[in-house]
């Protein structure tokens, strides 16, 4: 995950068949979100979208030390 998509958690997902997603946009808040999903819904009816609050975990190292 890049940094621009970091300061972008929130997502808008087009729900695909096979539990397939993709992210249609990013936005900083969930206001903007919301708002921009009430668009969509409108000019593209027979598609399923959906918002989510996308946040990468960095890995960590976790070895034992013996």
């Amino acid at each position: 995950m890049t940094y621009l998509e970091k300061l972008n958690p929130w997502c808008i997902v087009r729900l695909l068949p096979n539990m397939q997603n993709q992210i249609v946009a990013r936005f900083r808040r969930r206001s903007d979100a919301e708002a921009h999903l009430q668009v969509l819904r409108r000019l593209i009816p027979g598609v399923s979208f959906t918002i989510i609050f996308n946040v990468a975990l960095e890995q960590q190292d976790l070895t034992a030390v013996e």
